[in-house]
């Protein structure tokens, strides 16, 4: 423990964009009580809601949304973002002065920002979190990785998790080339995941869960459920829907959830044979540390999801297939491929924390 930080008082905000972004804070924020420090949290809806079910004990505060909505037809997902950018811009200038505010009503000794971009103070040391150091956005991925790279260069440090050699996972998302590198303050961290893998008996033959904003993942979670019907093994169905209260409900051989927490959440991926999920860059860490055998289904438009999908099918480590084309008989290919490997690195938080 870090006998200096005492009293220290933390900012950890992640995007709410899916629930990616505030479930790789999850290790984050134990690690800063575990070092002695103390964790506010601050975000919006659905990832607000996730953190203060999992963090009671902390300090919650409301940061403006950015309005992120995916549209239903994938060649309109980037025009909607685009449509949405004024809104986002103002969210981002509200942060700052929310931010600036905060440093004096809650004596602030630091920043994590997950992706929010306003969520930063010069007189304060300032983490970025991110794998985006390049922004796939098709024709426009180099207006998209220059605006990203401009808020990055305001932060004291970025932090992408994942590892800095050839052997990583977030591919040209998360690396530059030196002369690029050169102008950020980044610091490769390794894998970031709440979830340790553990020996314990199968439970169930196929664990389905969903995130990501709607309508997408409302798309996908009747699509699966209608190709259910047709699957004989024991099913794990979350929704990845927060709710004031959790619900179950069995039927049949499918048993649902509308979430679950972290705890719950690390022995039922323990206890699943194969997970049915997103790509999305923190759901590909948390299968990388437990190494599970998985099919991917990307987020229609979303070019981040659908460049990892096909990086590790073309690695031969996952296979996946479009949202449109998906079949439960697509699950029989999971067998022909390698699945995750663990490298096993360390966290080296102490050294992390340093900074503050």
């Amino acid at each position: 423990m870090n006998s200096n930080s005492k009293q220290k008082n933390i900012l950890v905000a992640p995007l709410n964009w899916g629930l990616g972004h505030a479930t790789r804070c999850i290790p984050i924020i134990k690690e800063l009580e575990r070092n002695g420090f103390t964790p506010i949290l601050a975000s919006d809806g659905n990832a607000l809601q996730l953190l203060a079910k999992e963090f009671p004990h902390l300090k919650s505060l409301e940061l403006p949304s950015y309005g992120i909505e995916y549209s239903k037809r994938a060649r309109n997902f980037k025009w909607n973002i685009i449509k949405k950018l004024p809104k986002i811009l103002k969210a981002i200038k509200v942060e700052k002065k929310l931010v600036k505010q905060w440093v004096e009503e809650y004596q602030l000794n630091g920043i994590i920002s997950d992706n929010r971009l306003g969520v930063r103070n010069r007189n304060l040391k300032s983490v970025i979190i991110t794998h985006q150091l390049n922004v796939l956005s098709g024709t426009t991925t180099w207006l998209t990785t220059k605006a990203h790279q401009y808020y990055i260069k305001k932060f004291t440090e970025c932090w992408i998790p994942d590892m800095e050699g050839l052997q990583n996972f977030s591919g040209q998302l998360g690396h530059l080339t030196p002369n690029q590198a050169q102008n950020f303050n980044l610091k490769y961290i390794g894998i970031l995941s709440r979830f340790e893998k553990k020996y314990i008996p199968k439970k169930y033959d196929l664990m389905v869960i969903l995130s990501g904003p709607e309508p997408q993942r409302g798309i996908l979670e009747q699509k699966i459920t209608e190709e259910l019907e047709h699957y004989q093994g024991n099913v794990l169905f979350v929704n990845g829907v927060i709710e004031a209260s959790q619900r179950v409900l069995k039927k049949n051989n499918i048993t649902f959830y509308n979430y679950m927490q972290t705890n719950e959440l690390e022995v039922a991926f323990n206890e699943s044979d194969i997970i049915l999920c997103r790509s999305g860059y923190t759901t590909i860490m948390e299968l990388v540390k437990l190494e599970k055998n998985a099919f991917f289904i990307p987020t229609p438009g979303q070019y981040e999801q659908e460049y990892l999908a096909r990086k590790f099918k073309k690695s031969g480590v996952i296979s996946y297939c479009k949202q449109e084309y998906f079949k439960i008989e697509r699950l029989e290919e999971v067998k022909l491929y390698l699945r995750f490997k663990d490298p096993n690195l360390v966290v080296d938080w102490e050294s992390l924390f340093e900074l503050f």
